[in-house]
Order: structure tokens, then C-alpha cells, then sequence
């Protein structure tokens, strides 16, 4: 097989044995760029959509992505390789095996220098980095076009200065000073604000007699960064100008370090457990633990850090695996205790225990051992205020329990691990927090492949993908799993995926014994107060992917205030995690599934009777009411009519200003688990909650066109409606499935569903829903061009609206009277009705109602001709949608403004506008609304005479209108089609074609107002 070699550390490359491939095209570049970087991962679609067009991708992104890879694909087959490039759901992989890729090759000789650097190598560490960087071939990529590729470039770039940093330093070990200067210039030179070169430059100057010049570096690096950034230079670099200003001995080259004497073996600890087996990932954590090898050396405050998590997190791993690593840079040796401050069987280790163990294990006989603590604590550390030794503190349960334990300065270093924040560290010491989160999903995949066996997984690496994230990456849950497959051969990994798939077996497969993931999560949750114990577990009841502090404050029935106190205690605990936040929007939190399934338990087991059904009803309550008060906030009139609003929580009036200051925010923030909680509901029998909770998102899946959701909620919550007969529920979701319907221009499907939700509505005497019913047919008969039907219905809809007090819709209809008439050429019949329309919707306050009134009376007046005020009008529907982020109403009052623009011969702001509206036609997959847009455009191009353009773009708008059922917008595209090849003598125009030589000129050009004429009415 070929062999492939990879080479993006300068311009892209992919040589083979015959040569270089030739990738055509930025696309194709970017894309494979991209597969290259994460070779061995799944890259999604919707990531290399974003690497190709950062800025605003095509509606056809996506194809265009697959069609990229195609190409590819064959490149790859034409140069003798089918298996490189792997479709893996949600996007692509490029499977490796046994090509090359220069980025894996640096990366891997870089830590070959740094591991013999942990082990005194250090020439060979110089070695091993001038290899790494001799596969750099100028920038990464070759200056890459995109936000993403550019991201990934520029840490590429800052891992190759920081080793040209690591090397230079090991250099100046070796007394290779003066060869150094050169080089580190120039690095200084085009890296100017990084002080680790500027004082390795200042060291290799001085080292080199050049003494005035190293204090010239000092000096021009100080003015640039208080210049530039307003900031004195870092402690390294002040330290080390004040030792050259006092030519200290410090600075002089160290002779070669002969290996120290062996001292006797009482007084040199050596306690570290065994490394972890197949340690997998946590880089970044390591590099930041080796932070503490490299901070100035303070004789008062000792170097320290703490790694905080959750229970099988792998915190004890990794301070092991890091301790083992660097061992040998502590010649006074380490020390190790496990102090049990989450010890199921036992209580805490006393501070004066683990004393007693250190200082007889620093060669302190027992008789000279205090019997008093703070005598003990004083002893430990004067013994270490002359040595270097690593001390690692194990399930650290406080503060109390760890300061005893603490060296009080010198060269020791402390890593601590907890499961709780120890916050008083940061009052009185400069310590290093690590939170350690789980494994990224590719690092859980190797964890796999290494406890398991890359046979085991064979060609499918969708499964154990779909492993990891069962498992939550979490590194105990994958170690349990790994084992499991290891053990038996006979289990499939498909097998072990099926059996962690079902929630109500995961916990058991992963906590064999009484040991494993639950035990772990057990211990923690038996140590909170027992109020947070309640909030966790009852939280743990929710199906939604993340949620707000007063949905806490539901679940337990308290204000919103103590609620964020006792879901601060359980993020403490590492039990929940703060959601990515927005700025400006309040915090949200959400569960790991392992955790959340854990919490189930707990609520089934530890919850009275009936609390737990109690507390979900809360919840769903609050989401209700929030809802429901945000639709009225939409919509500026009472919602819900004809029923029952959901009676306000105690707790959620006062907040509902802050909360709902932007309705359509609020719904947005909310937009998953107000799906989550529809799905929850249908599917627990709360029918009621399932159906109103769908009613009151509606605008927001309007406004913002989430139509999958809108569908999906409707559909399981007309389930549950027919499953528990709740007949209004059921009349309901006909209805909005009706709307939908409509939304997507499917008029026959829309008029099934609303006629048996009017049968059903008439039924239960639903006077509001009845009307918004009969609204829907009027829609339905008008886009099939029956308009005294539409009429009929409007009529009936009205004097439902009217006899119910719904103002809002009572406006709507006025403005879809007004359409009505002038679909009809009715002129004088439309204007008074859109007026009113426009009159009636700003008496509720509600902007969308009045955006869509104005729209209504904007074309009346561009139907009557009134251009000046028809375009004033379309300016307002503008700003008022674009102001409430209504994607939908945008597309329309561009459509309606662009031609308005050629009505009045302003051709080049027409095309602009129109534009514009088709590009959000796309977006939102609206054909009716594109088949509009593009006959206006078809318009432009007429008049402007490119006759061959204006027909292209009617065919376009006829198929479109076709294809959605819109017949009479379907015949005004054939007649402009039709006079616009007559006009230019094609055959099929439905006129004469004019002979050559005839004498007689073709037509060019069309006049607005001739178009005009054609769009409304037919000809005779």
C-alpha cells in the first residue's frame, strides 16, 4: 500500500512514493487540513463548515463539505488509497494507520526531549528537540484562510516557541551560551512580549561577557511591555537583572552535576504508589503542574497545588503519574499519604498521624518525635526548609486537615487532591487549582484502546466512541468497562454499548461489588448538608439538558436565593457544572449523565412518598407559568384564551421582569429543555403540561423557524392528549400541527389537520380555538386561490375572536382580510381593513402583531401605487423584525421593499434588497417565499432588459410555486414567463416570434408599469 506523509508545519503537502498530490482548491485544503490536524478523531460537519466559512456559510455548506471530501476521496483511490477518509456520523475521520503526519511526529519527538529532560538527559532532551524542530518548514499551513484553521495554527506556533524556549534553557545547562545568542536575537526579535526568550537572551549575553547588553535586553523588553500593555515585566525576569546588576555567583555556569552520594536509606523517602497503568491524556494538566518546577524559588511560602474533582474523576492518578514523572528533580525524596477524607470505613487521618509517618520516614527516630502536633508540624518544617522533597497529600478532606502538613517555604513542592475547592488556600497561600474535569472524548477512546485492546474495537470506532460517552468519559467508569472487555473476550463492545444504553442497568455495569463509580458518587453525596442532599437528588429528576437557579427553587419549593446557595455547594462538590455561560445571561448548570442517573437513585430511594412526583409538578409549573408569560409579553395581549392560565409560583413573580426582560431570549435560553420537558411530559402521562408547553413556545419556534421542534413537541404531546383523552389538548396540537403545516406551505395536509381540530374544538366549545382553526382554512383556501372560501372563514374567525376578546388575531385576520382584497383587485375594500389591522395591533403593545399589520398596509399601498408610502412602511417592518431578531418577517418586508424599489426604478437597490430576502429564504428553507422573491428579481432583470435572466428566474419561481401548491402565484409566473419570451421571440412565449428582417424590433426591455400589470391580473 502507499504510504502517505502528511506535512502541514509549513504548506500543506501530501507526498507519496510517486510524489506530491495536488489538492485543489482552498476547500479542499481547508478540509483536509482540518481531517489532517485531528487525524484518529471524528471531525464534524459542522466544524469543517466553520473552518470553510467562518463568516456566513452557504445554505448548500453542508453538500459542499461532502462534495469536498469526494473529491478527495478519489485523489486519495487514483494514488493507490481507499481506506484513508472514514464517514463516522456526525462527520468525518481520517484514519491514519500507517501514514505519517509531521504534526504527530513533532509532537512525539518533543515529549522523547522532555521525558529524558525529567531524567537528567539532558543532551539527549536537546536532541530529541532540535529533531522535532527540524520538521517545521515555515508556518503552520502556510498562512490559512478561516478563524478555526487560524486558532489552530496559532497554538501550533506557541508549542514550537515554547520548545525553542525549553531547548534554549537546556542549552544554557549544558554552558552552550555563546552559541545560543544568535538565535535567541532573533527569536526576541519577532517574539518581543515573551520573557521567557528575553531572559534566556539575558543569561546567554551575560554568560558570554556581555554584561551591558543583557541589562540593554532588560531595558528595551521593560519599555516595550510597559508601553504596550501597561505592565511591569514578570518576578523571572527582575530577578534575573537584579543578579546581573550584582554580578552575582548564581549566574555563573554550574559545573556538571556528578550523581549524588547514596545517603542512608532511613533518611531519603521514596513512597510514591506505582504509576497508574495506560495514563492516558491530562497534557494541559501536566504542563500546568510543571509550572511548579519553574516558579522562582520563594524561601517563605511553599510551591503548591491542589487537583479538585469529582469521585473517579482520576485525580489520584494524575498526581501519581505527574509525581512519578518527576521524581528524580527531588534528591531529598517523596512523600505520600492517603489522609481518607472520603473514606467510606474510616475517618480522616489526623494531621498528627501523617506527621508522625513523614518524620520517621526523614529519618526522625520515634523517642525524638513530639507527642504535641504544632511541636510536630514545627520539626517537619525545619527539617525541610533545607531540602527539595515532593509531598503528595491524597484525599484531602479541609484545609485543617492539610495546613499542618504544609512545608513553610524552601525548594518542597505540595500537590493535594480533594474533592471540594479547599477555598482558604487562597486567602493565605499562591497555590496552583487544577479542576480536573473528564476526559475529552478522544483521550477516553485511547484510554479504551489501551485497558482493552485495539483488536477489540476493530474497524468500528463508532462504538467505542459511543462507549466513552456512555461511560462519561469519566476515567473509573472507563477503566471498569475497559477491564470488563479485557476480561472477557466473548463480550462484544456492541454487547457492553446495549447493556450501558439502558440507564436503568449503566450504574450497575460500572459499579461491580459494592466498589466502582457508585460507591465513588456515594461518598460524596453522603457528606452534603442534608438540604443540598435533597436539591441534588430531586434536581437528578429532570430530563433537561441544563437548567436555571429557580429551577432548583421549584424542585424544593424555596426562593430562588437559597436555591443558588445550595446549587453552589453541589458545583463545590463537583456533583453539577456551571454551563458555558453567555455573557450578560445568568448561569446555568447541568449534570454529567452518570451523575444525574446516580441522583435518580437517590431520589427513588431517599424521597417520601409522593415527593418526587410533587417536586416534578413544580417544576413543570414554573416552566409553564414562564412560558406562558413570555408569550403574553410577545404577543402584548392575554394568553392563554379560552382556558385557564398556569397559576404564578410563589417564588417567580418578582423575578419574571429580570427573567423575561426579552421574551424571545428567555425562550431561546430555554429551547432545549422546553423540548426535554414536552418529551418528559407526554411521556409520564402529564398531557396537559406536554400541550400547553407547546402552545406557549410557538412564537419562538415561529420567529426563530425551529420547525423540528415545533414538530416533535406537537407530536408527542398530541400522543399523550389521545393516550389520557384530554380532548382540548388533542384539538390543540391539530390545530398548531395545522400551523405548521401551513408554515411549510404543505395547504392540503394543513387543511386535514385544522378541519378536525374545528370538529374538535367546536366540541368542547373552544370559541378562541375555533377561530384560530377557521383562521388556518382562510389560509389554506387563499393559497389555492379560492377567495370567497378564505372570506367565508375569515368572517366566522372574526366574530370568534371578537365574541372571545382576542384583539390580537382580531388584528391578524383585518390584515389577512386586507391581503384577501387584494388578491381580488379589491383596492378600496383592502386599505380601510389593513388600517385597521395596523390601528387594532398597536393597542396590545405587541411589536410582532404590529410588524405584521404594518406589512399588510405597506402593500396596500404598493398595490395602489402609493410608492413613497409603501416603502416607508416596509422600512418600519424591517427595523420592527429585525429588532426581535424575527428571521421570517425580515425575508417578508425585504421582499416587500425590493419591490416597491423596482416599482420605482431603482433597480441596483432592488437587486441588493432582493438579495438580501433570498438569502434568508435559503436559510430558511421557505420555497414559497423564494419563489416570490426570485420573481421579483425576474422583475429587475426585465426591466434592466436581460430578458434570457428575467425568464430563467419566472421558470424558477412557476416550479417553486408549483411545487407548494400556491396555483395563482403559479399562473403569474407562467404569464411573466410567458410575455417575457414573447418578447424576446423564443419559442413557447405564447406570441409571434419576430423574423429576422421583419423590420419590426424585438422588445428589450419591460417597463414597471407593464409588469405591474401582469402581476395583478391575468390577461384577457
Amino acid at each position: 500500500m502507499n504510504r502517505f506523509v502528511f506535512r502541514v508545519l509549513g504548506p500543506l503537502v501530501v507526498q507519496t512514493d510517486d510524489g506530491p498530490l495536488r489538492i485543489n482548491g482552498r476547500r479542499q485544503a481547508t478540509v483536509l487540513s482540518m481531517l489532517v490536524l485531528y487525524a484518529d478523531r471524528i471531525v464534524s460537519v459542522d466544524t469543517l463548515v466553520d473552518a470553510v466559512w467562518p463568516e456566513s456559510p452557504p445554505a448548500t455548506a453542508r453538500n459542499q463539505i461532502a462534495i469536498c471530501v469526494a473529491t478527495l476521496r478519489k485523489t486519495f483511490k487514483q494514488a493507490g488509497v481507499t481506506d484513508l477518509l472514514i464517514t463516522s456520523p456526525p462527520g468525518y475521520l481520517l484514519a491514519k494507520g500507517e501514514h505519517r503526519i509531521d504534526v504527530q511526529e513533532f509532537m512525539e519527538r518533543a515529549e522523547q526531549g522532555r521525558d529524558a529532560a525529567r531524567h537528567g538527559r539532558t543532551e539527549e532532551a536537546c536532541t530529541h528537540f532540535e529533531e522535532a524542530l527540524s520538521i517545521w518548514r515555515g508556518s503552520a499551513l502556510d498562512e490559512p484562510s478561516g478563524s478555526r484553521l487560524e486558532a489552530e495554527t496559532t497554538r501550533l506556533e506557541q508549542m514550537r516557541l515554547a520548545l525553542m524556549e525549553e531547548r534554549a534553557g537546556l542549552m544554557l545547562q549544558l554552558g552552550r551560551h555563546r552559541a545560543l545568542t544568535g538565535e535567541l536575537a532573533e527569536l526576541v526579535a519577532r517574539h518581543p512580549l515573551r520573557e521567557q526568550c528575553r531572559e534566556h537572551l539575558m543569561l546567554a549575553l551575560y554568560r558570554s561577557g556581555q554584561r551591558a547588553e543583557a541589562l540593554e535586553v532588560f531595558l528595551q523588553g521593560r519599555r516595550l511591555l510597559t508601553e504596550q500593555l501597561g505592565i511591569e515585566p514578570g518576578p523571572g525576569l527582575r530577578q534575573l537583572h537584579d543578579l546581573i546588576l550584582r554580578d552575582s555567583p548564581e549566574l555563573t555556569r554550574p559545573p556538571a552535576v556528578a550523581a549524588p552520594a547514596p545517603a542512608a536509606l532511613n533518611t531519603i523517602p521514596a513512597q510514591l504508589p506505582a504509576d497508574v497503568m495506560a495514563f492516558t491524556g491530562r497534557q494541559r494538566e501536566m504542563t500546568s503542574l510543571d509550572r511548579l518546577l519553574k516558579e522562582p524559588y520563594n524561601p517563605h511560602t511553599p510551591a503548591l497545588a491542589t487537583i479538585v474533582g469529582v469521585g473517579g474523576v482520576g485525580k489520584t492518578a494524575l498526581a501519581v503519574h505527574w509525581a512519578s514523572q518527576v521524581a528524580d528533580q527531588f534528591p531529598d525524596g517523596q512523600l505520600f499519604a492517603d489522609l481518607r477524607g472520603y473514606d467510606e470505613e474510616h475517618a480522616p487521618v489526623s494531621p498528627a498521624a501523617v506527621l508522625d509517618r513523614f518524620l520517621r520516614a526523614l529519618g526522625i527516630g520515634a523517642p525524638q518525635i513530639p507527642p504535641d502536633a504544632d511541636e510536630r508540624a514545627s520539626l517537619f518544617r525545619s527539617l525541610l526548609s533545607t531540602r527539595k522533597t515532593l509531598i503528595v497529600l491524597d484525599n484531602v478532606r479541609s484545609f485543617h486537615q492539610l495546613r499542618p502538613l504544609l512545608p513553610g517555604g524552601g525548594r518542597s513542592v505540595v500537590l493535594a487532591t480533594s474533592r471540594e475547592s479547599l477555598g482558604d488556600l487562597t486567602g493565605d497561600y499562591t497555590a496552583l487549582t487544577i479542576r480536573l474535569r473528564m476526559l475529552e472524548p478522544t483521550e477516553a477512546t485511547a484510554l479504551l484502546i489501551k485497558l482493552a485492546g485495539a483488536d477489540r474495537f476493530g474497524s468500528d470506532p463508532v462504538a467505542v466512541e459511543q462507549l466513552g460517552a456512555l461511560c462519561d468519559c469519566l476515567p473509573l467508569a472507563l477503566r471498569i468497562a475497559g477491564a470488563r472487555l479485557a476480561a472477557k473476550p466473548g463480550l462484544s463492545v456492541r454487547s457492553l454499548v446495549a447493556r450501558l444504553r439502558d440507564h436503568r442497568s449503566r450504574l450497575d455495569v460500572l459499579s461491580p461489588g459494592e466498589g466502582g463509580v457508585r460507591a465513588g458518587f456515594r461518598l460524596t453525596y453522603r457528606d452534603l448538608a442534608p438540604e443540598a442532599a435533597r436539591m441534588y437528588r430531586r434536581l437528578g429528576l429532570l430530563r433537561t439538558a441544563d437548567f436555571a437557579a429557580w429551577a432548583g427553587a421549584a424542585v424544593l419549593d424555596t426562593d430562588v436565593w437559597h436555591a443558588e446557595e445550595l446549587i453552589d455547594q453541589l458545583v463545590d462538590a463537583q456533583l453539577l457544572e456551571v454551563a458555558d455561560a453567555e455573557p450578560g445571561r445568568a448561569a446555568r448548570y447541568r449534570f454529567q449523565d452518570l451523575l444525574r442517573l446516580f441522583a435518580r437513585e437517590r431520589a427513588e430511594s431517599d424521597e417520601p412518598e409522593g415527593e418526587a412526583d410533587a417536586a416534578l409538578g413544580r417544576a413543570f409549573a414554573a416552566w409553564l407559568w414562564l412560558a406562558e408569560e413570555a408569550h403574553r409579553r410577545i404577543d402584548g395581549r392575554e394568553f392563554p384564551v379560552g382556558r385557564t392560565p398556569e397559576p404564578a409560583p410563589r417564588f417567580l413573580p418578582e423575578l419574571a421582569d429580570e427573567l423575561l426582560a426579552v421574551p424571545m431570549d428567555w425562550f431561546e435560553s430555554e429551547r432545549t429543555a422546553v423540548a426535554d420537558l414536552v418529551s418528559h411530559a407526554a411521556e409520564t402521562g402529564r398531557a396537559r403540561y406536554a400541550w400547553t408547553l407547546t402552545e406557549s413556545a410557538v412564537p419562538h419556534f415561529e420567529t426563530k423557524n425551529y420547525l423540528e421542534d415545533w414538530q416533535r413537541c406537537a407530536e408527542l404531546a398530541l400522543a399523550s392528549a389521545r393516550r389520557t383523552g384530554d380532548q382540548p389538548g388533542e384539538a390543540t396540537m391539530l390545530r398548531l400541527l395545522g400551523s405548521l403545516a401551513i408554515y411549510q406551505r404543505r395547504y392540503e395536509q394543513a387543511e386535514g389537520w385544522n378541519m378536525a381540530a374545528l370538529r374538535l374544538l367546536r366540541n368542547t366549545g373552544d370559541l378562541g380555538g375555533a377561530a384560530l382553526a377557521q383562521r388556518n382554512l382562510a389560509m389554506c383556501a387563499r393559497f389555492q386561490g379560492d377567495w370567497e372560501r378564505a372570506l367565508e372563514f375569515c368572517e366566522a374567525a372574526l366574530a370568534g375572536f371578537h365574541a372571545s376578546g382576542d384583539i390580537g388575531n382580531e388584528a391578524h385576520l383585518l390584515g389577512f382580510q386586507a391581503q384577501i382584497e387584494l388578491d381580488r383587485g379589491n383596492m378600496g375594500g383592502a386599505l380601510p381593513l389593513a388600517e385597521e389591522a395596523v390601528a387594532l395591533s398597536r393597542r396590545t403593545g405587541s411589536v410582532r402583531a404590529e410588524a405584521q399589520s404594518v406589512y399588510r398596509l405597506a402593500e396596500v399601498r404598493l398595490r395602489a401605487g402609493d410608492l413613497g408610502e409603501a416603502a416607508e412602511a416596509f422600512d418600519a417592518v424591517l427595523r420592527l423584525t429585525r429588532g426581535e431578531g424575527d428571521r421570517v418577517g425580515e425575508a417578508h418586508a425585504l421582499r416587500g421593499l425590493g419591490q416597491t424599489q423596482w416599482s420605482q426604478g431603482l433597480l441596483s437597490a432592488a437587486g441588493g434588497t432582493l438579495q438580501q430576502a433570498l438569502e434568508i429564504t435559503e436559510e430558511l428553507a421557505d420555497r414559497f417565499l423564494y419563489a416570490r422573491v426570485e420573481t421579483d428579481l425576474g422583475c429587475v432583470e426585465a426591466i434592466g432588459g436581460g430578458l434570457t435572466q428575467a425568464a430563467e428566474r419566472f421558470r424558477r419561481a412557476r416550479a417553486a410555486f408549483g411545487e407548494v401548491g400556491a396555483q395563482p402565484w403559479r399562473a403569474q409566473a407562467a404569464r411573466l414567463l410567458a410575455a417575457v419570451q414573447n418578447a424576446a421571440g423564443e419559442p413557447g412565449g405564447g406570441g409571434r416570434p419576430v423574423a429576422a428582417g421583419s423590420g419590426e424590433p424585438p422588445h428589450r426591455s419591460f417597463t414597471a408599469a407593464e409588469l405591474t400589470v401582469l402581476l395583478t391580473r391575468p390577461e384577457d
